[in-house]
């Protein structure tokens, strides 16, 4: 499983916030307990597993339906605290929450470590150019580059944002804004609450913009 005193922590995640960097600690936690280690999943068997996702977020996790987010790429160690928090109840969904209910720890982590291994596409979501403009300082001015890494990419326990679906974008961070989205440790929460409505738009419009990897 991976170990901050091993992976070196977040990258960049020095130099923001105090509490940009609680969520390294307490997201470890959280998959140790689990049961799973991320050495023993198996790809394969992810990809059986992920039959039943594949109706929403596409056969390998590139979804194409509007406001469901794309997967692939994501870091395992993210998608496997989502399943998590999805079966226990810690994150709400129609869909999601259901799916979760009965999956083991090693279907999470064999779930996690197939995303993981797709390469993701861009959504290709239509931006607006003005308000990507305006997103670009956005992104380092409210530390979204010092937890994502500057390209948005994701890394470790944090997700992969670039090229992600505009729709799923602006709503997962007007929920941040408005405290209602789902939020571990309230770093997003507390990320985006300054942000004002048209802020959150030019955000949103940038990071769809990006390409992943």
């Amino acid at each position: 499983m991976w170990h901050p005193a091993r992976a070196g922590g977040l990258k960049g995640g020095a130099s923001g916030p105090p509490f940009f960097r609680s969520i390294e600690a307490v997201l470890l936690v959280a998959l140790a307990l689990s049961g799973a280690s991320a050495s023993a999943a198996d790809v394969e068997a992810g990809r059986r597993k992920s039959a039943p996702c594949a109706a929403c977020h596409g056969p390998d996790g590139n979804a194409t339906v509007p406001g469901t987010p794309t997967i692939a790429g994501q870091p395992a160690f993210f998608t496997h605290w989502q399943l998590i928090k999805y079966r226990d109840g810690r994150r709400q969904d129609p869909q999601m929450s259901p799916a979760a209910q009965n999956l083991t720890d090693a279907d999470m982590a064999d779930l996690a470590a197939f995303y993981a291994a797709q390469p993701p596409r861009a959504r290709g979501s239509t931006v607006d150019p003005v308000r990507v403009a305006a997103g670009r300082p956005l992104a380092d001015r409210h530390h979204c580059t010092s937890c994502h890494t500057p390209a948005l990419t994701g890394q470790q326990q944090v997700p992969l944002l670039a090229g992600q679906d505009l729709a799923y974008l602006l709503k997962l961070l007007h929920g941040f804004r408005n405290g209602t989205a789902s939020d571990l440790d309230g770093t997003m929460t507390m990320a985006a609450r300054p942000l004002t409505a048209e802020e959150v738009e030019a955000l949103a419009h940038y990071i769809a913009s990006l390409t992943p990897r």
